[in-house]
């Protein structure tokens, strides 16, 4: 199990199989049946307040779940002051514990071409600040990239991305959460390069990430 602080109110856990002492348990258990996945987030959250300072004590989450297979887990767990609406209530201190998650689905099939779309350039940046997290991710591996800026959008574009690459869930998870998912189709691709400009030709990720060392 791993714990990431994303910011004051948020936080990261990714958890492999492995990680579960119930071998029976996966995402789908674990999201739909919330009497058997309290003791589990329970668990984290008390590891999180150790390890980070995540104190969830009188807070609302709310708990997204990210797998595009059952072997690895991405939870993304945000708290909020007790009188934010539309909140699901979760006090881990609390006797009568009812818990209500979102749960997040990758419903774009993965495929080794694919263009995401950044609303700016800060997007990107902070997008590739979160892959400088993660130095074991080796993007060089994974995916060609190249980087468009069109009609006031910035667009990623990822060729021969390597699907069996040992990161590539949480490659994903990260991008989904500053880019919006465009399309598999080249033909886009050539709309950019026609009407479009190209920032960074090739390896525009790991170019990117030099400029955060």
């Amino acid at each position: 199990m791993k714990i990431e602080r994303i910011t004051e109110n948020k936080i990261r856990i990714i958890l492999k199989q492995e990680d579960l002492k119930d071998p029976s348990m996966d995402l789908h258990t674990i999201m739909t049946k919330a009497a058997e996945s309290h003791g589990l987030f329970l668990e984290i959250l008390d590891k999180a307040k150790k390890e980070v300072g995540f104190d969830t004590d009188g807070r609302k989450l709310l708990i997204e779940a990210f797998s595009s297979q059952d072997e690895v887990m991405i939870f993304t767990i945000t708290r909020y002051d007790i009188k934010e609406p539309n909140f699901s209530n979760f006090s881990p201190r609390s006797h009568k514990k009812c818990l209500k998650a979102r749960r997040k689905i990758d419903t774009n099939p993965v495929s080794n071409f694919s263009i995401y779309r950044f609303d700016n350039f800060e997007e990107y940046c902070t997008f590739c600040t979160s892959l400088k997290a993660h130095s074991e991710m080796s993007i060089h591996a994974l995916a060609q990239s190249s980087l468009y800026v069109y009609e006031k959008n910035y667009y990623l574009v990822l060729s021969n991305t390597n699907l069996k690459h040992h990161s590539l869930l949480l490659f994903y998870h990260l991008l989904s959460e500053f880019s919006v998912f465009c399309t598999h189709s080249s033909e886009f691709e050539n709309r950019l390069k026609e009407y479009g400009k190209c920032i960074m030709k090739k390896n525009a990720l790991s170019t990117t990430l030099k400029f955060f060392e």
